[in-house]
């Protein structure tokens, strides 16, 4: 995945509660058989009319905020299903950072192994960035994952992130790439457990099968 580190970008608000993944990611775009295309399915219903043509009303169709960067979102983001596809429809749509006040834990987590930073704000900083994010004359911003900060119009929100979570987006790698930097710690592991319980070697349980 892509790594994060500073990033400037246009801010887009979207600040109802509870939008869920099916709404992110609706289910008629769950059958593919890989990840082609998924950014057409990310707020199907709301980014699109009934004909297929473009919503205006809907912000991300608006000039100012089309080709958003980040999303400023209302409280419990991300709920429902654990659907991957949400998460990675969102990336391939251009959305790199998702701020909030509260996230659904699983779409957390996918968030995280996928390249898009999530960050939980006090409700006194998610209302100064509403202010930006409702302006498109200066809702640029910039989030710096180095800094833990966002920095707009001479102003900065200081933000905490786990250390796993800034490791592995700084990182850029995958949970498999960031699991594989302590293969020899696991190889080490593995050879002392085999060396206490011998039973559970799959040769020797062979070795003991009766013929």
């Amino acid at each position: 995945m892509e790594a994060f580190n500073n990033m400037t970008g246009t801010l887009a608000p979207l600040p109802a509660a509870n939008i869920d993944t099916d709404v992110i990611m609706p289910k008629q775009f769950l059958k593919g058989i890989d990840r082609k295309d998924l950014d057409r399915g990310v707020f199907f219903d709301l980014r699109f009319l009934p004909d297929g043509r473009p919503n205006p009303a809907f912000i991300l169709n608006q000039v100012g905020w089309e080709n958003a960067t980040f999303l400023l979102v209302g409280a419990n983001f991300g709920c429902g299903s654990s659907r991957e596809h949400a998460v990675w429809g969102l990336n391939q749509l251009g959305i790199r950072a998702i701020i909030g006040t509260s996230f659904a834990g699983i779409f957390d987590d996918n968030c995280q192994r996928n390249g898009v930073l999530t960050l939980t704000l006090s409700e006194e900083d998610y209302q100064r960035l509403s202010a930006v994010a409702n302006d498109a004359a200066s809702n640029r911003i910039t989030v710096s994952l180095e800094q833990q900060a966002i920095l707009f119009n001479n102003q900065r929100i200081a933000f905490s992130v786990s250390a796993l979570k800034r490791e592995m987006l700084l990182g850029g790698g995958s949970a498999v790439d960031w699991t594989l930097q302590y293969e020899s710690d696991i190889t080490q592991f593995e050879a002392q457990h085999f060396a206490q319980r011998p039973w559970l070697k799959r040769d020797q349980i062979q070795q003991d099968a009766p013929a």
